[in-house]
């Protein structure tokens, strides 16, 4: 619960919202890391096709084209003070959920046009150093 805790017969106490890494509300922390991703990738040649894709239970954060190939990014913030790495924070349980929801988006979508030739699971990290955005980007993780 944000915004206030509650006891019976007591006045509400204000409490502070989360912030996040970049000193934003997680939600908005975690849009700007999509967008930032989402830069990277047009920057290198690829049309954004989607972003927080919803595939029913399952969501992928970026999905982007260039050519015959689909890119499908996770994008993981972590602040310095992480215990687990951006990268080492996707593990089998969100690989096997990956694989699942683009399966799922190969159905759907993609296997109906013609010049997709394959789809790749990549990993984004993203942080935040005050005005400055970082990606690190890595390919075929699945």
């Amino acid at each position: 619960m944000t915004g206030y805790a509650r006891s019976p017969g007591r006045r509400p106490d204000r409490t502070v919202p989360p912030r996040g890494i970049a000193g934003l509300a997680p939600s908005a922390e975690w849009r700007r890391a999509e967008l930032a991703v989402a830069d990277f990738l047009f920057a290198r040649g690829f049309a954004i096709l989607a972003r927080n894709l919803r595939l029913g239970p399952l969501e992928l954060d970026v999905v982007a084209r260039r050519e015959s190939l689909v890119v499908v990014v996770e994008v993981r913030v972590r602040g310095p003070g992480a215990l687990v790495g951006a990268f080492e924070s996707i593990d089998g349980t969100k690989r096997r959920r990956l694989r699942r929801a683009v399966e799922r988006l190969w159905r759907r979508r993609l296997a109906a046009l013609p010049d997709i030739a394959r789809v790749r699971i990549d990993a984004a990290a993203v942080t935040f150093s005050g005005s400055v955005t970082r990606v690190e980007y890595a390919g075929g993780i699945c």
